[in-house]
């Protein structure tokens, strides 16, 4: 196999974990990273040893393919001159702040031919492979995604930054179209929203509900999922969750309907329910890291063709959600229709 040329856009956080995972990966060159910065940049390039550039033009002739990990507001001007040129990207989640500049590469990469990955690396999560084993139809879903400030990613608000990832999630699990949207946030910081709840109504009868902050004071990634057929609690973060399945605890059901209520109390007094339910723990297999499967399946993507993982479209999807959600936030009567406050706080920096 050929080896797959790469440059790595923005030396951050994300953009460092990137170059490390694409320097470490067979038949892989990490050939550049780029940054404005280029003191960044030569740090990068020193410990990967590649070229340090500070200018995308400069790497676009250079690579076969590019990940963009640069701050949200400058995804598409990082990533479009790529495009043009025929070269595939990678960018981090989301795919852009809004939907028209979202369209606006897509229509790019259809004209040039060109697979665009967008990187919700939850996608890769061993704990989110384990759920879609199982052959479940949600009718709610909740999740929480909670952390302390972490001072980046401030140029968007928290459902951009953080919600996201479980608003892909929760499209892929839902499999419907998204219909009704009801949201309330708080901003702190600054003008973007911190904390936001969220729930959303899809028109095949699902019902999610997501709360995300990044003002708490820890760290929470967690999702419940019921359907008809089972229940499923998964803590993304410590990759591990339970399966209550209906078929597997059928003789219980039976028991509980049959009985009285009368004789349901009885059992209170010496049965523990929780030792009835058969449950089973979810098999996760950690074994690789989540962004280095997303880097392996872009590659793929590139070289043999296979459809990515998660598309220009399913990455359109999830900021069209948002940018609902966001609209939804800003709308919201605190005080009902009596007053006319609503939406967010306007904040004021001292001067």
């Amino acid at each position: 196999m050929m080896s797959f040329r790469v440059a790595v856009v923005g030396m951050g956080r994300m953009g460092k974990l990137h170059a490390r995972v694409l320097s470490q990966m067979e038949d892989t060159e990490l050939v550049c990273v780029v940054d404005t910065n280029p003191a960044a940049a030569r740090a990068v390039a020193r410990q990967r040893d590649c070229q340090a550039l500070n200018d995308v033009a400069e790497a676009v002739d250079l690579v076969d393919a590019a990940v963009i990990s640069v701050p949200t507001t400058a995804h598409i001007d990082a990533a479009a001159p790529f495009v043009a040129a025929g070269k595939p990207v990678l960018i981090e989640k989301p795919i852009s702040v809004d939907v028209p500049s979202a369209r606006k590469l897509i229509s790019l990469a259809k004209k040039n031919g060109v697979v665009i990955q967008v990187g919700h690396t939850e996608r890769f999560n061993p704990a989110v492979l384990a759920i879609q084993k199982y052959d479940i139809k949600p009718k709610f879903i909740e999740a929480h995604r909670i952390s302390p400030f972490t001072f980046r990613s401030a140029d968007v608000g928290v459902v951009l930054d953080m919600m996201i990832h479980d608003i892909d999630l929760v499209l892929m699990l839902a499999g419907g179209t998204v219909k009704t949207v009801h949201a309330v946030g708080v901003n702190v910081i600054g003008a973007p929203e911190d904390i936001c709840n969220a729930r959303l109504i899809f028109d095949n009868g699902c019902v999610a509900n997501i709360t995300a902050s990044r003002l708490a004071i820890k760290t929470e990634r967690k999702m419940r999922i019921f359907s008809e057929e089972a229940y499923l609690s998964v803590d993304y973060g410590r990759k591990i969750g339970i399966v209550i399945q209906k078929s597997q605890n059928l003789d219980l059901i039976q028991m509980a309907r049959e009985a009285d209520a009368e004789n349901l109390a009885q059992l209170a007094e010496s049965v523990d329910y929780t030792s009835l339910v058969k449950s089973e723990q979810l098999v996760v297999d950690d074994s690789t890291e989540p962004l280095r499967m997303q880097a392996e399946a872009f590659r793929d993507s590139v070289v043999n063709g296979t459809p990515p993982v998660v598309s220009a479209v399913d990455g359109l999807a999830a900021v069209r959600v948002a940018g609902n959600i966001v609209s939804s936030v800003k709308h919201y009567r605190w005080d009902g229709k009596v007053f006319g406050r609503k939406g967010l706080d306007v904040i004021q920096k001292d001067t």
